[in-house]
Order: C-alpha cells, then structure tokens, then sequence
C-alpha cells in the first residue's frame, strides 16, 4: 500500500506533517478528513525518515525483553478500554526512558498513518520479533487484537519468570565458586610464599606435598600474567570458534548430550516451545508458520535444526507429534501430549499442559541440582584449602620430628 506526505492543520490551528497508508490519494484523504485535519498539500510519499523515528539515531534502538513485556501488559489492558490510537499514544507520554517513548512513538505515529500496528511495529524489527508481529497480525485479521494481546501478555510475563529463575539457580553457585577461587588464588599467592620463607634455611628435603604447593603457587606469583593472557587467548579462540556455524551445532549437541546440563537445556526450550505453540495456535495462527517462527527463537542449534527439520516435515502433510518424534531431540511428554491433542482437536491445551509440566519439571530439577552442587563447591574449596594447609603443617611436623630425634 503506497504512502503520501501530508501537511495539515489541526483543529486546534496546529500545523500536522506526516505520511499515511492508502491505496489512492483520494483515501489518503478521505482517512485525514476522519482524523479532523484539514488537507493543506498531500503528494505521494518520499520515503524520508519521520520524525518519530529521528529520535531513534540517539542512544539505544531496542526494547529489551523487560521493556517489551511491560509494554505489552500495558497495551493489552488500555485497548479493552480505549482505542488503540488512544492506547499507544498514553504509553508513549507516560514512559520515562526516552529510548522506549521514541520506539512507542513510531509505533504510534505508524497507525496514525493508517498502517495497522504490526505493520507499524515491523518499523522496528529489533524490537517486535517476527513471532510477537505475527500473532498481533493474527488478532488484527481475525478482530480478536485486545484477547491476542492478553494471550501475548502472558506469555511474555511467564517467559520472564523462567528467565528469571534461571538466573537465580545460576547466580548463587556462580558466586559461591568466584569466591571460592579468589580464597584458593589469595592463599597460593599471598600466604605460600610468606611460609616458604620460613623452609629456605631447613636444609631438609620437602615433602612432596610442600614441594608441588610450592611450584604452583611460585609459578601463579611469577606468570599470573602469562596465564591471563592464555586464558584470554582461549578464550577469544573458543568464541571465534563458536562462530561457524558447522562448529556452534557440534557444541550444541555435545551440550544436549550432557547427563544433568543436556536435560535442563532440553527440557527448558522445549516448555518455552510448547507455550509459544499453544498461544499461537489459540490465536488461530496456522501451526506451520508458527512451528516456523518459533524455531528462529531456540538458541541451541541442534534444537533449532531439528525445528527446522519439523518445519519440512509439517509442510509434507506430516503431523506435529510425528515430526517430534522422529527429531529424537525433544522430551517423549511433549511427543505423546502433542499426538493426544492433535487426536482430540485440543491441541493448544495439551501443549500448554506440556509446557506447565515441564516447567514444574526444570523447577524440581533446579533445586535437586542446587542441593548438589552448593556442598559440592564448598567440598572442593575445603579440600584445597586443608591441602594447602597440610603442605604447610608437613614440613612442621617433619622438623619437630627431627629435632626430637
């Protein structure tokens, strides 16, 4: 649908600039008379930047996916209530970042064009994925936007409450084991060499023991240096690495293969997969194009290409539990739900009932983990710490031994 530039007057006597969606020029005008602007030059559109979307050039262009959740919620529950101009425009004002009123801006200024808003929204593609665009296309081709965006709502808010309980199963055992090796680094570093002082004059022989501690601790003293900057240098190799595409699968499914790591990593996309699905098919989005969109959403290559695989295997005429089955890669609950619903014609709530169950699944899951790997870590740093400091005590006792003697 072509644009045509405006200029206008308000009913307030304000002079109105902007471009709007029509298929002629005579209803580009017909569409500003409705809005209560008087048509003072409309000509086709140029193509130049709106002004909504200069502020963009400045500072951050993406919502971030806290940002986008709000928004959503937000947008879900002014459209029950006012129109959607209405809508968007009381977001932009009441928004106090200004990369997110600049965003809601376009957003806003996009409709009052005449687009409809997914199309508005694909303005800023790093913000509004293709999936979250395609369901509220869905709600605007059917006339069910306000339940889309209710549905979409939820969606996003129970994917931040996974995100966030990742980061906390993540964040404690993270801490615990930086503390831990700080402890190990600061005794080989700082109190070894202070006790080995102590030896130089023994002109005994060291126990084994004392003598590894020593070489160890003498060679983090003196190339601490040296082994940062390997470290660094594998580091940025292993990045680099993961890069190709061929390499970042081979990792991924390694990953996947993984007896405790493979399981949550699996478990965790396939609920995140299960959920977009049953949103999408409740919105009455064709499963193909949804199965298809979600797939570009899954990090780990191996289940994105086996997504991909399921995608081909769908448009064949094959059914979704079929195809999961036969990728190998996805939890047998997940496979035997999708074939019950496809069987009942109930196939966005079973695949909500699966998501649910593996979600309750990766919640058990992370606190048994947590429960190991918390005593683990302090297991491990006792024990470095008593090896430590038995290296010390050895060559103590040796001497009190001698000297008794």
């Amino acid at each position: 649908m072509p644009d045509f530039d405006y200029l206008a007057i308000d009913t307030r006597g304000g002079e109105r600039r902007g471009s709007v969606a029509a298929p002629t020029i005579e209803d580009a005008r017909a569409r500003l008379d409705t809005r209560k602007l008087y048509v003072v030059r409309i000509e086709p559109g140029s193509g130049a930047p709106k002004p909504a979307r200069a502020l963009l050039s400045f500072g951050r262009r993406k919502l971030t996916a806290k940002e986008l959740t709000l928004f959503t919620r937000q947008i879900a529950t002014l459209v029950q209530v006012s129109p959607l101009e209405e809508a968007l425009r009381t977001i932009s004002r009441q928004t106090e970042k200004p990369h997110v009123r600049a965003i809601t801006g376009a957003v806003h200024a996009g409709v009052l064009e005449g687009r409809r808003m997914s199309e508005a929204m694909a303005r800023e593609p790093k913000s509004f994925p293709a999936l979250y665009r395609a369901m509220v296309s869905a709600g605007e081709s059917s006339g069910t936007l306000p339940t889309i965006l209710e549905r979409l709502a939820d969606l996003m808010e129970r994917q931040a409450q996974v995100r966030s309980k990742v980061l906390t199963a993540m964040a404690y055992p993270a801490v615990l084991a930086l503390v831990a090796l700080f402890v190990v680094a600061a005794l080989m570093m700082f109190v070894v060499p202070k006790v080995v002082e102590q030896f130089e004059t023994v002109g005994q022989q060291l126990p084994l023991l004392t003598r590894i501690v020593i070489g160890v601790s003498s060679l983090m003293v003196h190339w601490w240096w040296a082994m940062l900057i390997v470290a660094g240098v594998a580091g940025l190799v292993f990045w680099r690495a993961l890069k190709d595409p061929a390499v970042r699968l081979r990792f991924d499914a390694w990953l996947l293969r993984w007896p405790l790591v493979g399981r949550l990593i699996r478990d965790l996309h396939a609920a995140r997969m299960a959920r977009t699905l049953a949103t999408m098919v409740s919105s009455r989005l064709p499963l193909l194009e949804g199965v298809a969109l979600t797939a570009g959403t899954i990090h780990n290559r191996a289940l994105r290409a086996a997504s991909e695989d399921i995608v081909e295997a769908i448009r064949g005429g094959g059914s979704l539990s079929a195809a999961l089955r036969r990728a190998g890669v996805f939890p047998p609950l997940l496979v035997y739900l999708a074939a019950s619903g496809e069987a009942s014609g109930r196939l966005d709530t079973m695949l909500e009932r699966a998501a649910d169950y593996l979600e309750r699944e990766f919640d058990s899951f992370t606190a048994a983990a947590l429960s190991l790997l918390e005593p683990a870590i302090i297991v491990v740093m006792g024990g470095m710490v008593a090896t430590i400091v038995l290296s010390i005590l050895l060559p103590i006792l040796q001497l009190e031994t001698l000297a008794g003697a």
